[in-house]
């Protein structure tokens, strides 16, 4: 279904994941992390490191499919004026939307193998914070950049995981051009 809907640029798209990012911090403080040094503190009680990344993957994935289907936009996309719908521009069903989250966290393979390359292939020291840093790349410029593929679509590049979970993102008109 063609539409007159245009596609965000990839500086926006970049633009809101990286807002997107700075809220995230606050649903991890408050979703994982006071709720895991509460049980460290008054337990004693240290999560494994596979528990603790499932609960913050669950976390996360609760938080992008809630606003999906309730708004088609999370606060980052509500400040960017972007709304994420499926590919017909109606609003996400939950199925959807728990597919495009799988979908758009496919950057974690990528992420994970060229850790393993580097520390263990080439033997360099690596720490955590080299692994955050790559995914923060992975993430911020990666998936975005993905839109360069998309060059047939009328109305904008999509990026990889809104083509394979059949979304969209759109920019949202102003009220001022609905009412024209």
């Amino acid at each position: 279904m063609q539409t007159n809907s245009q596609a965000p640029s990839i500086r926006r798209r970049i633009s809101v994941t990286l807002y997107e990012m700075l809220i995230l911090l606050g649903v991890w403080a408050i979703g994982y992390l006071v709720p895991s040094l509460l049980l460290g503190l008054l337990l004693d009680v240290k999560v494994p490191n596979w528990v603790a990344f499932g609960h913050v993957y669950v976390l996360f994935g609760w938080y992008f499919t809630w606003y999906w289907t309730k708004t088609g936009q999370t606060l980052a996309m509500q400040t960017w004026k972007v709304r994420m719908v499926d590919e017909n521009e109606l609003p996400l069903k939950r199925n959807r939307a728990l597919i495009r989250y799988a979908i758009s966290t496919l950057w974690l393979f990528p992420t994970v193998l060229i850790y393993i390359l580097f520390k263990f292939v080439f033997l360099l020291p690596l720490g955590n914070w080299p692994t955050i840093e790559l995914m923060f790349c992975m993430i911020l410029f990666f998936w975005p950049l993905t839109c360069l593929f998309d060059r047939q679509n009328p109305n904008g590049p999509q990026s990889f995981a809104d083509r394979l979970a059949k979304t969209k993102l759109i920019l949202v008109k102003p009220s001022s051009e609905i009412n024209s």
